[in-house]
C-alpha cells in the first residue's frame, strides 16, 4: 500500500463509515483510497460544515467523526469547527493535506503551518512525514480524540509522503481504554456528607451524557432524593419530566440558582466550568463534591470538598449502594419546581405573535422523546436550552462550549445519518445563511429532517444585550431572502405558519415529511 491507502485502511479498521470533507489536488490519493473502501466520503460545500458534521457525529455516536480537507484555505476553513468540537469534548479527527515536503522550507502557495494552528484546539495533532508512522498515528489519533475527556485530534499528510509505499497495516483493535473505579475511602466520604445534608442538589454536565452515565445517575439522585439542575449540554441526563428535574441551571427565572443558592451540599457529576461559570451560584461556604473522569479546573469560584476522579457511572453506582432512606424531602424545592414547569409549560394567547418560547411547546409535541433536536447559536439557543424539556440523554444537541454559530444545518446531516429517529435542526436567520448550502449535501444524501428558521432580521441575542447594557443596538440588523423559495430551490418542502393552528399543522407535516424546511417569523 501507499501512505494514502494505509491511512484509509486504518479509519476502516477504527469503524469509520463517513467522512466528510471537500476535495482538493493534493489529496488524489487519498480521495482515490478512500473510493476503493467501504468508507462513504461525502463532499460537502464548505470545510465548515464537514467539521461541523464531524463534531455532531461525535457527540450522538462516541466516535470520533472525521473531516477532511486540502491544505491552506481548506485547513483554515475547518478549525471554527474543530475548535467546537475541542470544547464541546466531542470526539473528532480531522485530516488535512499538504505540499510535498520537498517545498515546506521556503515560502510556498498555500503553504501555512497548519499543524501550528491546529495545536491549541486538539488534544493531539502531527504531521506524517513517514510513511511507516500513519498506522501509530491513526490509531493514536482516535484513541486521544474518543477516550474521556474525549476532543479533537488532528493529522497532515503531506502530497508526496501520501504516495510513498510500506509495508505497516493497520494496528489491531482494542477496547476504550476506561477510568478506573473509585477509591472507597473517597465514596464512604461522599456518603457521609449526602447522609448529613437536609438540602442536598445534584449538577448534571455534559460528561453525565457524554459517558452514557444517565442510568445510574437517575438510580443516584432516586437513592439520595436529589433534585437535578442541569448545564445546557447536560440535558436530558436526567428526564425533564422527572419530579427532581429542576430543567437547566438558567430555567424559569432562576429557579435552578435558586435552589443552589439554598443547598446545603452541591454534587457536579460530569461537569466542565466551560458549560456554566459557577460564579453565579452564590453558594459561597456549601460543600462541593466533584463527581468526573478529571480532577476540577482550578477557579476560585469551584473549589470543591471533595473530588471522586473516576469513572463517573461507577462512582454513581457505588454512591447509590450507600443510600439509606433519605432524611429529605421535596418540601424545600418542590415551589421551584412547579415554577420552572408551569414558565416552560405556558403556552401564549393565540393571537399573540411568534416567540420561540411559545413555539417550543408545539415542536415538542410533534417530536417523540427519542427524537433529536440539534441548535444554533443565538437567541433561540437561549430559549431551547432554558424552555425545551428533554427526556433522553443526546436528544437535544446544544453547542455551549464554544457556541459557534452555523452548526445547526450541517449537524442535522451527521444526525440524520447517525440514529433511527427524527431530526431537527432548529436555527436563527443568522446562522442559517452561514451554512445553507450544506442543504445540498442534505438533498445529495436523501436525507430525511426538519430544519425550523427562526427569523428577526437581526442578530438577536447580540442586540438583546446591547440594549440591555446601554438602551439601544448598532450593527446587528439583516436581510434575508425567502427562505422557502430558497430551500425549494434544493426540492426541499417549505412551510411558513402564521397561526398557532398553521404552526401545529406545519410542523407535523414537515416532521412527518421528507426533507423540509420551516420558517417561522417570531418577534
Amino acid at each position: 500500500m501507499n501512505a494514502a491507502e494505509l491511512l484509509v485502511a486504518c479509519l476502516e479498521r477504527e469503524g469509520v463509515d463517513h467522512v466528510f470533507g471537500l476535495p482538493g489536488e493534493e489529496m488524489a490519493d487519498l480521495l482515490f483510497a478512500i473510493r476503493d473502501s467501504s468508507i462513504t466520503f461525502v463532499p460537502v460545500r464548505h470545510e465548515q460544515g464537514a467539521a461541523f458534521m464531524a463534531d455532531v457525529h461525535g457527540r450522538l455516536t462516541g466516535q470520533a467523526g472525521v473531516c477532511l480537507a486540502t491544505l491552506g484555505p481548506g485547513a483554515t476553513n475547518l478549525l471554527t469547527g474543530v475548535a467546537d468540537a475541542h470544547l464541546d469534548k466531542s470526539p473528532l479527527v480531522a485530516v488535512t493535506a499538504q505540499g510535498g515536503l520537498e517545498r515546506l522550507h521556503v515560502e510556498s502557495h498555500q503553504a501555512l503551518d497548519v499543524v501550528g494552528l491546529f495545536e491549541p484546539i486538539t488534544e493531539w495533532n502531527t504531521q506524517l512525514d513517514d510513511p511507516d508512522i500513519v498506522h501509530e498515528s491513526v490509531h493514536k489519533a482516535f484513541k486521544v480524540a474518543e477516550s474521556e475527556k474525549p476532543g479533537a485530534t488532528h493529522l497532515e499528510l503531506p502530497e508526496d509522503i501520501a504516495a510513498e509505499t510500506t509495508e505497516k497495516q493497520p494496528l489491531p483493535e482494542r477496547d476504550p481504554v476506561r477510568a478506573g473505579a473509585p477509591s472507597a475511602e473517597t465514596i464512604e466520604a461522599v456518603a457521609s456528607l449526602l447522609s448529613e445534608a437536609d438540602r442536598p442538589l445534584a449538577i448534571a454536565g455534559n460528561g453525565a451524557v457524554r459517558t452514557r452515565a444517565a442510568a445510574q445517575l437517575g438510580d443516584f439522585v432516586e437513592a439520595f432524593d436529589l433534585p437535578v439542575a442541569s448545564t445546557f449540554m447536560g440535558k436530558g441526563a436526567v428526564p425533564d419530566d422527572d419530579e427532581r428535574s429542576l430543567y437547566t441551571l438558567d430555567s424559569g427565572d432562576g429557579a435552578a440558582l435558586s435552589a443552589i443558592e439554598t443547598a446545603d451540599l452541591i454534587v457536579t457529576v460530569g461537569y466542565d466550568i466551560a458549560e456554566h461559570d459557577p460564579a453565579e451560584w452564590h453558594c459561597e461556604g456549601t460543600p462541593i463534591v466533584h463527581v468526573d473522569s478529571e480532577p476540577a479546573e482550578v477557579y476560585e469560584a469551584y473549589h470543591p470538598d471533595i473530588e471522586v476522579v473516576s469513572d463517573i457511572g461507577q462512582a454513581l453506582s457505588a454512591l447509590t449502594a450507600r443510600a439509606e432512606e433519605p432524611a429529605t424531602d421535596d418540601e424545600w424545592y418542590a415551589e421551584m419546581r412547579e415554577a420552572v414547569r408551569a414558565d416552560v409549560a405556558a403556552t401564549p394567547a393565540a393571537e399573540a405573535p411568534f416567540t420561540v418560547k411559545g413555539v417550543l411547546p408545539v415542536l415538542r409535541d410533534v417530536l417523540a422523546p427519542e427524537d433529536v433536536l440539534v441548535s444554533d447559536v443565538g437567541s433561540h439557543k437561549m430559549a431551547i436550552a432554558q424552555n425545551y424539556p428533554t427526556y433522553e440523554p443526546n436528544t437535544c444537541i446544544v453547542s455551549n462550549g464554544l457556541a459557534s454559530m452555523g452548526i445547526a444545518v450541517p449537524g442535522g446531516v451527521a444526525a440524520d445519518l447517525a440514529v433511527d429517529a427524527e431530526v431537527v435542526a432548529a436555527t436563527g436567520d443568522g446562522g442559517f445563511l452561514m451554512n445553507a448550502a450544506e442543504l445540498d449535501t442534505a438533498t445529495r444524501l436523501d436525507c430525511s429532517y426538519t430544519v425550523v428558521v427562526f427569523t428577526d432580521d437581526d442578530y438577536g441575542l447580540i442586540a438583546e444585550q446591547q440594549r440591555a447594557e446601554t438602551g439601544e443596538s448598532f450593527g446587528t440588523q439583516l436581510t434575508n431572502p425567502s427562505f422557502g423559495t430558497f430551500a425549494e430551490s434544493f426540492g426541499i418542502d417549505s412551510y411558513r405558519p402564521t397561526t398557532r393552528a398553521e404552526l401545529r399543522d406545519d410542523l407535523q407535516a414537515a416532521v412527518d415529511g421528507g426533507m423540509s424546511l420551516v420558517e417561522i417569523a417570531v418577534a
